[in-house]
């Protein structure tokens, strides 16, 4: 079903874009809410004639989101989260936490625009803020451990344990001689 959106849908389109979708996406959820129409012959005529009419203005808008991404050049998020001993995050870092590291650099982003495939390890990701259907910036973003001194901590404790611990292999052959021993000390019983 072909279906002329009348807002941005991120991961669907843009406003004004005719996008396939199925029937059941396009009829019970698109269409009632308003947020499109089916792309008849009709409305797609009426489509190209608004957007003729409105060409000065898209200018406009695209000459404003690429103002408003200039405001992410050179701009790099780090982000803190608690983490256990083998790295995983307790939770996942995603788009809200990127808008909150965003707002507290004083650069106020509306949560909806901005898409992030959600952090689950330590590492670097991307966060895409999606201003225009031809402007879209991309921001680096670095998942650091909050805990990252309590976590040294304990894997300096864990290995020096360890070093300290006597090999496996001469805990196993004190046990087989203590079991050797304890055999021969006890009466066979007949």
């Amino acid at each position: 079903m072909e279906i002329i959106l009348k807002e941005d849908i991120i991961g669907l389109g843009y406003k004004n874009d005719i996008v396939n979708v199925k029937n059941g996406y396009g009829r019970n959820y698109l269409i009632p809410t308003g947020k499109g129409v089916i792309a008849s012959a009709s409305a797609k005529k009426v489509l190209a004639e608004n957007l003729r009419q409105q060409a000065h203005k898209l200018a406009v808008l695209k000459q404003n989101a690429e103002e408003k991404a200039k405001v992410f050049e050179g701009v790099a998020l780090e982000i803190a989260a608690k983490v256990g001993a083998t790295g995983q995050l307790y939770g996942s870092v995603g788009a809200a936490q990127v808008v909150a590291a965003l707002a507290e650099k004083g650069i106020e982003v509306d949560r909806k625009i901005v898409t992030m495939r959600d952090a689950k390890q330590l590492g670097d990701y991307e966060a895409t803020i999606h201003f225009h259907k031809e402007v879209e910036v991309k921001v680096p973003v670095k998942v650091v451990a909050e805990n990252a001194e309590e976590l040294a901590a304990a894997a300096a404790a864990a290995k020096e344990a360890l070093a300290e611990a006597p090999a496996a292999e001469e805990v196993v052959e004190e046990v087989v001689e203590e079991v050797a021993d304890v055999e021969e000390e006890a009466p066979a019983a007949e």
